[in-house]
């Protein structure tokens, strides 16, 4: 394990690092059907990581072709589920011990703080894997109350393929929800990384090889959404369609579901959620602190981000100030810095949204208090200063839309039904956070709320055993828990006569 304090260990790391950057299909890496690549450059300060595989239509019927034999014949889908687990566990084990070489991936393809890929990202991945592994020979099918002339079973079966296209905010995790339940399932699984951050996806496949798994079962096709990801989507031999990522990419991947084969299809969108505070919050230092890390930590870049902090008038200005000081703790800085807490903006693309909506949050008459400008620690860097914006009505756009990236709305409330007015009043509801000392308004408020996840007196709670996903245009289905394997298998009633 590295020195996780080591700046030099990480940079000499860096340096030496052999980067895989091809398709893995079958159970090998090779290039794209066409040979075509996309250039991968790290948000860090642009330098070229790889030129990776863009893999198209080719690539995806040899993926979906491979995964199919690979169902159909067993090797996997027909193992008794102990046995699953068994390599599921070695899985997760090899991702813990390669854990430096994918926190290195990681932090130089999206650009997140070193420090977080290690302890958040690898952990999280591994956890996923083997707590999801530990689950699949434990969950039991049904007998249903009958005659006792007949015998109704209720058996769950695997889908058959499945294919995943995640985001790049959290590549691994956001990979893990969904392979590891599917492949426990005894499904075949592809995989589309976002061209953003294809590259710890792409080293995760060797693992699953070595960890046990057959050829064919574990692929991934890195590439463009509008082509890789179309083309799976439209496939007529993909059972069953995950994803997570923005809610106009979501409708548009139903479309092509019901333009094919009515594969199953499965969205975690976005999210626009609501941090309310009220006056009698049992520790109102705590809960600054806390607003600031909900919209700070990933640089924003995170779908659950606590982005509109709403707050009682009567304490409005004094906590509001206290939000000040704590988000003055959050400087961007060198990623690979284990000392750095806000590391890079994704892409020049993302920098430049995130930029383009402090200007028009300010356009619109909010008042724009702190950050907010693009700053350098590191030279070529995509790097942005979290921003807090006060005086924000909620129909603005800053507080409507959602930004993906460091910049925080603060809406003043006169009571609860105030307060749950503004919250609700969203396209989305993934996520929501209540502070507040009343036990009675803490569970009213929370079964009000229109939201997947709602976390009380914390900001983003919850482990492998609950359930995430969201209301609304936020999506459907829910990764983690129990409640995931529903999207990757199938019920099937069998009535028999006695």
């Amino acid at each position: 394990m590295a020195n996780l304090h080591d700046l030099g260990f990480w940079q000499a790391a860096a340096k030496s690092l052999s980067i895989e950057s091809r398709a893995f299909i079958n159970g090998a890496y090779v290039n794209s059907a066409d040979g075509a690549t996309f250039e991968c450059r790290s948000p860090i300060d642009q330098r070229l990581l790889a030129n990776v595989a863009a893999c198209d239509k080719a690539d995806a019927d040899a993926a979906v072709k491979a995964a199919r034999a690979a169902f159909e014949s067993g090797a996997w889908s027909e193992l008794p589920p102990a046995v699953r687990k068994k390599v599921l566990l070695k899985f997760s084990a090899l991702i813990e011990a390669n854990a430096d070489e994918l926190a290195l991936l990681e932090t130089l393809d999206m650009g997140k703080p070193i420090a977080d890929s290690r302890t958040v990202d690898i952990s999280g991945t591994a956890r996923a894997v083997s707590w999801t592994a530990e689950a699949i020979d434990k969950i039991y099918d049904e007998i249903a109350p009958t005659s006792p002339n007949e015998l109704g079973l209720v058996t769950r079966q695997a889908m058959g393929v499945v294919a995943a296209i995640v985001p790049w905010n959290f590549p691994m995790i956001m990979a893990s929800w969904k392979f590891a339940p599917a492949l426990a399932m005894g499904n075949s699984f592809i995989l589309k990384p976002s061209e953003k951050s294809p590259l710890t996806a792409i080293r995760l496949a060797a693992l699953a090889k070595e960890a046990g798994i057959p050829d064919g079962v574990f692929n991934v096709l890195p590439g463009y959404g509008h082509t890789a990801g179309k083309a799976l989507a439209l496939h007529m031999d993909v059972d069953t369609l995950v994803f997570t990522g923005s809610t106009g990419v979501a409708k548009q991947l139903m479309i092509y579901a019901g333009e094919s084969n009515m594969k199953r299809v499965w969205m975690e969108a976005g999210g626009k959620s609501a941090n309310v505070v009220f006056a009698d919050a049992p520790d109102l230092d705590k809960a600054a602190e806390e607003a600031a890390g909900a919209i700070c930590f990933n640089s924003g870049e995170v779908c659950t981000a606590g982005s509109r902090l709403l707050v009682e008038e009567s304490i409005a200005d004094a906590f509001t100030e206290k939000v000040r000081a704590a988000m003055k703790k959050w400087r961007p800085g060198n990623p690979l810095d284990p000392n750095t807490n806000v590391g890079a903006i994704v892409d020049d693309a993302q920098l430049q949204r995130v930029l383009g909506y402090v200007e028009k949050g300010q356009a619109e008459g909010a008042k724009l208090t702190q950050g907010g400008s693009q700053v350098a620690p590191v030279e070529g860097g995509l790097f942005v200063e979290p921003a807090i914006f006060e005086h924000v009505q909620n129909d603005m756009s800053i507080a409507a839309e959602e930004i993906f990236g460091p910049v925080l709305s603060v809406i003043r409330f006169k009571d609860e039904e105030e307060a749950l007015r503004i919250a609700n009043d969203s396209i989305y509801g993934l996520a929501a956070g209540v502070w507040t000392s009343n036990l009675s308004r803490a569970h009213r408020f929370a079964r009000k709320l229109q939201a997947g996840s709602v976390w009380v007196n914390q900001y983003d709670g919850g482990d492998m055993t609950a359930p995430f996903g969201g209301f609304k245009q936020s999506g459907n289905g829910r990764d983690k828990s129990l409640h995931a394997f529903d999207k990757y298998s199938e019920l099937k009633a069998t009535w028999i006569k006695l």
